[in-house]
């Protein structure tokens, strides 16, 4: 199981919001790069990072400049995300030098762009699905649509994707814990990779997690828990490697 730390931009800062509400901000750092070293100098493998600006289609020039100087700092793959909704978003990110590009509303709103995406980039695009009560959020989770997430992941995986990163957003920011029925379901039911997000409140949603590895979820995106002290990354690589020592 991946443990990888999230950074929300806004501003250039690094945020964090609950449920995804943008008047429900925390800034947790004003000073994003440093962050992200203190992740990658404690043992981080990845790093999530979201453009909340560009999601919420707001200005994101110092958002951009905040990932260019962290892609720039860190010598660690980098999952980026927020707002990418045209090939030209997706060049500019590669050129940058992010590892991954996770592509929602646009995915759902223009399954054409999408292919066309997928073409050029390869599985190099994730497709981020945020759900609230099993239907598909869009518009940086200011919108709600009539689309089943399982229905759509399977759609997904029938157009050549091979990751998803999966966001209950009734329980992201909100340290509730995973909602670990809802991810293996849609892990099962589209076979493909899946990142988990959304409400890790402690180590053993960590533990819970790494069950559900044989149905394709390797990987955890942690935020809040981390940025409230709940553990540290330490503790949490720890627990994700758990199982392998008991084995070892």
């Amino acid at each position: 199981m991946i443990i990888i730390p999230a950074i929300d931009l806004r501003g250039g800062r690094c945020v964090r919001l609950t449920q995804g509400q943008a008047s429900a901000e925390t800034v947790y750092a004003e000073n994003p790069v440093k962050v992200a070293k203190r992740w990658c100098d404690e043992g981080a493998e990845m790093l999530h990072i979201v453009n909340l600006d560009a999601a919420l289609n707001k200005n994101d020039v110092e958002n951009l400049k905040a990932l260019e100087r962290i892609l720039f700092e860190v010598n660690i793959p980098v999952q980026f995300g927020g707002g990418v909704r045209t090939v030209d978003d997706a060049r500019r990110i590669d050129e940058l030098g992010a590892t991954r590009i996770v592509i929602g509303t646009a995915a759902i709103e223009n399954p054409v762009l999408l292919e066309h995406i997928i073409e050029e980039f390869g599985s190099t695009i994730v497709v981020g699905i945020d759900a609230r009560d099993g239907k598909v959020a869009l518009r940086g989770w200011e919108k709600l649509s009539n689309i089943n997430a399982i229905d759509f992941a399977q759609k997904m995986a029938g157009m050549g994707i091979e990751r998803i990163v999966y966001t209950d957003i009734a329980r992201d920011g909100m340290l509730s814990g995973i909602n670990l029925d809802a991810t293996r379901e849609i892990a099962e039911a589209s076979g493909l990779k899946v990142t988990a997000s959304g409400g890790v409140a402690s180590l053993d949603d960590i533990y819970a997690l790494q069950e559900l590895e044989p149905y394709g979820v390797d990987s955890v995106i942690v935020g809040k828990a981390l940025y409230e002290g709940v553990f540290t990354l330490e503790e949490a690589l720890d627990a994700a490697e758990s199982d392998a020592d008991l084995e070892d």
